[in-house]
């Protein structure tokens, strides 16, 4: 270039390799966040909350003698929270849920219940594949049944 019959060379720098520590370094990163990635436990979704669930906690507190105040510190959470919990105007939510039956002694987490889906019989009339039509015949059967 121009400019370079200007100046006069020092020293050339050989080319080396990076430090190793740099390498050790992103290593360590990449490990670190490939264990910070687990996957959530399968189970937790089969898990259902109880439908006394405000009964339930409101008993095991008090017979444990806590205050909204003592079981917010014991279980890290807000107090308002606790109250809602009770009074039934919020659901909580599974990891929540787990550390009211911890501190409190008590079962909130049930497995899903998988008789919760209704069944029924569909009768096959000759080769013809099933159709919405059919589906929506069926379930008015059953709603005069019913009656």
């Amino acid at each position: 270039s121009a400019c370079a019959k200007y100046g006069t060379v020092v020293q050339e720098e050989p080319k080396s390799q990076p430090p190793l520590q740099l390498k050790s370094e992103a290593k360590i990163s990449k490990q670190k966040a490939s264990v910070a990635a687990k996957p959530k436990k399968i189970e937790e979704a089969s898990l259902e909350l109880v439908d006394d669930y405000d009964v339930r906690v409101r008993r095991a507190r008090e017979k444990l003698g806590l205050t909204h105040e003592e079981l917010g510190k014991r279980i890290k959470e807000k107090v308002s929270v606790l109250k809602k919990i009770e009074t039934r105007k919020i659901r909580p939510d599974n990891r929540l849920a787990a550390k009211l039956e911890h501190a409190l002694r008590i079962k909130l987490l049930v497995p899903a219940s998988e008789g919760n889906v209704p069944t029924t019989s569909i009768p096959r009339q000759s080769s013809r594949p099933l159709t919405l039509g059919d589906l929506i015949q069926l379930g008015s059967k059953e709603a005069e049944e019913k009656t």
